[in-house]
């Protein structure tokens, strides 16, 4: 495959002024979103939801439980903090696409594919997004970039 290096021509030139300015803040504004939006998924696992999720995760066969609960619990509630500041972004990143894989083929993957009948289409699109931000890692707005260090 031939490689183009032309860049498109836009088809409404008088957008260019709104998308340019704006570029280096669309994968942080990602970064965040996502991040953030893990962390309320993870706190009940941590403060008042162990021991019902416990009992989910037993009925599943995911054993041992109330460790497993825990761990997931801090990779989306900590884990989540962390990804969307862009601290240890991509080794966090890579633990929760791992998590949301788990939770696409061990949980939903019985209930087709549609987010509506509890599928796997919401966790798969999760899963992807941790792991195209485990490969870019934390960008230029990000503590990892702050501290001059990332894996």
């Amino acid at each position: 495959m031939t490689e183009t290096t032309t860049t498109p021509q836009p088809i409404i030139p008088g957008l260019v002024g709104i998308y340019e300015p704006l570029k280096p803040y669309a994968y942080p504004l990602m970064r965040f979103v996502v991040g953030a939006w893990m962390i309320p998924h993870g706190y009940p696992k941590l403060t008042t939801g162990t021991q019902a999720t416990a009992g989910f995760f037993t009925k599943l066969g995911l054993e041992p439980a109330v460790p497993l609960v825990l761990l997931v619990g801090t990779v989306e509630a900590i884990g989540g903090l962390l990804i969307a500041i862009g601290l240890l972004t991509r080794p966090v990143a890579a633990m929760a696409a791992v998590l949301m894989a788990v939770a696409a083929f061990k949980v939903h993957l019985p209930n087709g594919f549609g987010w509506t009948s509890g599928g796997f289409e919401h966790l798969l699109m999760w899963c992807v997004l941790m792991l195209v931000i485990c490969i870019k890692g934390g960008g230029a707005i990000s503590v990892d970039r702050r501290i001059g260090k990332e894996f």
